[in-house]
């Protein structure tokens, strides 16, 4: 029976092999062993579709669901609320099939929303620029590396060592293609390295703790040195935006940004920086024109990728931003508004706040660090994090990252506002009785 799928007619067939030279799909194939060429797939009978739907629901139920469980893991990827809003729109169809806006005539809408969500970008860092979006958080670190490297003409990057180290790691393999060597630097040193191009700094940590930015900003500046600053975007709707302190490139991941975890992706690499350093940005940049009636529309103003203009001339090779999922942070931002978004770090404040306050005084149980933190904190821990978080999962609770490899006994918790008093009560309880066993 001929396939729904293939096109081809067999006179097509005929003509194409005509074309190749052999006379047979049999003689095309002929140097692949016979025993290959009929594969047998052991393969259940057919369903249907409310069958394999079932089927499918069963399977998915294996998985521990967020929506029954509490979550107090982060660690670079968080659960926040997401407005209905914000699925509704980017579910369209003309954003949901679009492909990238070559052809601006075309394309208004898709470019229209990255214009947008470059707007919303530099309002939330106090930047004066914004790309249309990277991959995601540590790919838009590494290029924000890259291109200190380029405008300071210097070939050494920095990075503070209480940064991610999933984002050191992407950070390093990105520089080593370019030769360039990685130095951790420890909060207490005195100075930077005159031959650093950039100090990368985490704001808050990957610990959960401010860093003194000023001091770091002091430090890279009085070397020659540019700032790239890796924030927590939902961070930004409580505390002093990056440009405030002298930052002079900010990077972030955007997934809390009305995204869900999805089991780690797909993310977005939130990229912004001064004006000055604009044409060594990577990626493509939207702006606001007029047409020959004078009305407003939305062009590709800068693409610097290779692409795009002269191999050697390109700041990136990146082909793409993650426009779907800007679109669904600029639909939460406008979403939210200001107002909105304070709110939310609020309630990531005081219920991470209410979390560490409880745990602290547990028997057996200490906060690691006395620093100021947003909604992440690390516990040192009566006995392994591994075996608490076996527990914890028994009781519906998804635990903390195991730090133990840095920290003894070490696990970092986040709450978000999507944690309830009575998970966090049940948190508490639950770690208790485990340090009561200890």
């Amino acid at each position: 029976m001929p396939s729904p799928y293939l096109p081809n007619t067999d006179t097509d067939r005929r003509a194409m092999l005509r074309e190749i030279g052999v006379s047979s799909a049999e003689e095309l194939f002929r140097d692949i062993p016979e025993k290959f060429r009929q594969a047998h797939f052991k393969l259940p009978p057919p369903l249907s579709e409310m069958e394999l739907k079932e089927e499918l629901r069963q399977l998915s139920n294996l998985n521990a669901n967020l929506d029954n469980y509490a979550c107090f893991l982060g660690a670079g990827y968080y659960r926040h609320f997401i407005p209905s809003v914000v699925g509704h729109i980017t579910g369209r169809s003309e954003f949901y099939t679009a492909y990238t806006p070559y052809q601006a005539e075309v394309s208004q809408g898709t470019l229209q929303t990255i214009y947008e969500y470059q707007s919303l970008v530099c309002q939330l860092t106090g930047m004066e620029v914004s790309n249309a979006g990277m991959y995601d958080g540590s790919s838009a670190a590494a290029e924000a590396a890259l291109m200190a490297c380029r405008i300071t003409r210097r070939d050494k990057v920095a990075v503070v060592s209480a940064v991610n180290p999933r984002y050191t790691g992407v950070i390093d393999t990105y520089a080593s293609g370019h030769n360039l060597p990685l130095e951790k630097v420890e909060p207490d040193s005195d100075g930077l390295p005159s031959d650093c191009a950039c100090l990368i700094v985490q704001q808050p940590n990957f610990l959960g703790y401010f860093e003194d930015m000023e001091a770091y900003v002091k430090k890279a500046h009085d070397s020659g040195a540019l700032v790239v600053v890796i924030v927590d975007p939902i961070s930004l709707g409580m505390f002093k935006p990056p440009a405030d302190y002298g930052a002079d490139i900010v990077v972030a991941e955007g997934q809390a940004l009305g995204n869900p975890i999805s089991f780690g992706g797909p993310g977005l690499g939130i990229f912004a920086c001064r004006r000055e350093y604009l044409r060594q940005m990577p990626g493509r940049i939207v702006g606001k024109t007029v047409d020959v009636d004078g009305q407003p529309g939305y062009v590709l103003t800068m693409a610097t990728r290779e692409q795009h203009i002269r191999r050697e001339r390109a700041t990136s090779n990146i082909c793409t931003n993650e426009a779907l999922v800007a679109l669904a942070a600029t639909v939460y931002l406008a979403t939210l508004g200001k107002n909105g978004l304070r709110q939310i770090a609020e309630l990531c404040y005081h219920k991470a706040h209410y979390a560490a306050d409880a745990i602290g005084r547990l028997k057996g149980y200490s906060l690691v660090f006395r620093q100021p933190f947003f909604k992440e904190f690390v516990v040192r821990c009566p006995t392994a994090p591994r075996q608490i978080n076996e527990v914890l999962f028994k009781n519906g609770i998804i635990g903390g990252l195991d730090l133990s490899h840095v920290i003894d006994n070490g696990m970092l918790l986040c709450a978000t506002e999507m944690n309830t008093k009575q998970q966090i009560d049940k948190l508490v309880e639950i770690l208790e009785g485990v340090g009561n066993g200890a």
